[in-house]
């Protein structure tokens, strides 16, 4: 498999899907970790409760990189308690300016009772129309699957994300179907 500096050294894998509905949040990650063809963990966290469980993140990318951006919100949102839009902004603002964090591979999904945002290097902090956010080398396919499934009446967050990950898993060789999953609302 030919690599690119761009690459991360051969590391591929992860979906991440977060999934709005009817007042709840659902966010699921798979727990593939491969590097070029090689699976060498099938069972990964990627997802998970930060803020005293008040906010749900997911991440993809490199994983200390990722830790190291997770660290650095949960202290953003420490600063300024439930408000998750004002803690992304000004994490995104230090992760593109900041020399260290500049050099960071990865991006974040997180979700309040409110709101999802997508936070990349590039300084942006996304909040999309449609409330689904799909990040990692899947999650085009569990994005694409999940705005087909929000057609259906009748199925919750939960279960789009879920199928919409089982989906992706189906597809994408760099996602396996053991997924985490979280939710927040009624």
């Amino acid at each position: 498999m030919q690599t690119s500096p761009n690459d991360m050294i051969g590391w591929h894998g992860t979906t991440i899907l977060c999934v709005r509905r009817d007042g709840k949040v659902a966010m699921a990650g798979d727990g593939q970790v491969s590097i070029g063809q090689t699976v060498v963990k099938n069972n990964a966290r990627k997802v998970r409760r930060i803020a005293q469980g008040k906010v749900i993140a997911g991440f993809a990318g490199a994983t200390a990189d990722a830790f190291t951006l997770l660290e650095r919100l949960e202290a953003k949102l420490e600063r300024f308690p439930d408000q998750l839009e004002r803690a992304c902004v000004e994490l995104a603002k230090d992760w593109r300016t900041d020399r260290y964090l500049r050099r960071l591979e990865a991006l974040l999904a997180v979700a309040d009772k409110d709101r999802s945002l997508l936070l990349t290097g590039q300084g942006d902090v996304l909040e999309p129309e449609d409330s689904l956010i799909g990040i990692g080398s899947g999650g085009n396919f569990a994005l694409s699957a999940a705005r087909a499934l929000m057609t259906v009446d009748g199925i919750g967050a939960e279960e789009i994300a879920r199928r919409s990950m089982k989906i992706a898993a189906d597809i994408c060789v760099y996602t396996n179907g053991n997924f985490i999953l979280e939710t927040l609302g009624e």
